[in-house]
């Protein structure tokens, strides 16, 4: 079922709600919308969850409002669909940048409709290199990505990255997919996003974050390196796991699907055993 949410200042957010159970909620990734995650609320339907997937603002069928793109209000709209809908227990599920939207969003708004987390290559917990931060990425590679490449030629800069983003064999027909879905969004919605992704450090709030997370992680990922992203986040966590899948790029949804469905549901299933057994006293 397609819905339409108001997100933050009334701002349409595009919906699909798919089966029903325990809810799994997924947030794309910079540039995608909830398409991406087709394969992924499919394998987690089939397994008995309802799915759930939002369109960011400014990306596929949502509203392009032409700002307002900071971590706090992206993750005022992710609260607005959990609240809209009435989700209890859910299972948030971030790629890349929403993944860093997961995490303001339990910062900001707590857990009290969360039951636990997965991260996907994300790009928590901050990746520009500043004083504090000498391992992170040169503010001027951002500036000239955005100025030279973003702001002048968004789809030859698709066709030039889309390897390694997936793998050099993963098929024509799916590449072509996820270039539609990236040339779908706004473009100063993309601009003004990159920008929040890199400004905004989020070391300071992963010890807030109080349920158990999943981090996936691919050892071949070019924009979300390893130890910058990944490993660092979960030294930051309270309770967190570290899954690195070898080979994986930074759209292992994409390249390592059957894994990653794995994954999830294995994580959603042991997630709903814990409580089961909690509130029976078990």
């Amino acid at each position: 079922m397609d819905n339409m949410m108001r997100g933050a200042g009334g701002v349409g957010l595009f919906c699909r709600d798919w089966g029903s159970g325990r809810p799994v909620v997924f947030v794309a990734s910079w540039s995608l919308p909830s398409d991406s995650w087709s394969y992924q609320m499919l394998a987690l339907n089939e397994g008995g969850y309802r799915t759930v997937a939002f369109d960011r603002r400014g990306h596929g069928r949502s509203g392009d409002p032409g700002g307002a793109y900071d971590f706090d209000t992206l993750a005022d709209d992710l609260a607005a669909v959990l609240d809209q809908l009435d989700l209890h227990g859910a299972i948030l599920v971030g790629h890349s940048m929403g993944c860093n939207e997961i995490v303001r969003y339990l910062s900001r708004h707590g857990s009290a409709r969360v039951a636990g987390a997965v991260l996907l290559a994300t790009m928590t917990p901050f990746v520009l290199k500043t004083a504090d931060n000498p391992d992170g990425i040169d503010a001027a590679w951002f500036e000239h990505f955005r100025r030279e490449q973003l702001m002048r030629d968004f789809p030859g800069w698709i066709d030039e990255n889309m390897e390694p983003f997936v793998h050099a064999q993963t098929p024509a027909g799916i590449k072509d997919w996820v270039k539609q879905m990236a040339l779908g969004a706004s473009l100063q919605a993309l601009v003004e996003c990159n920008r929040a992704l890199v400004q905004t450090d989020f070391r300071a709030e992963l010890g807030d974050v109080d349920v158990p997370v999943l981090v996936i992680a691919g050892d071949r990922d070019a924009s979300a390196p390893l130890d910058l992203t990944a490993r660092a986040t979960v030294r930051l966590l309270p309770d967190a796991r570290l899954k690195v899948y070898e080979g994986a790029p930074h759209g292992m949804f994409i390249t390592h699907q059957a894994e990653v469905n794995r994954d999830l549901l294995e994580f959603a299933d042991a997630i709903a055993q814990n409580r089961a057994t909690t509130h029976t006293g078990a």
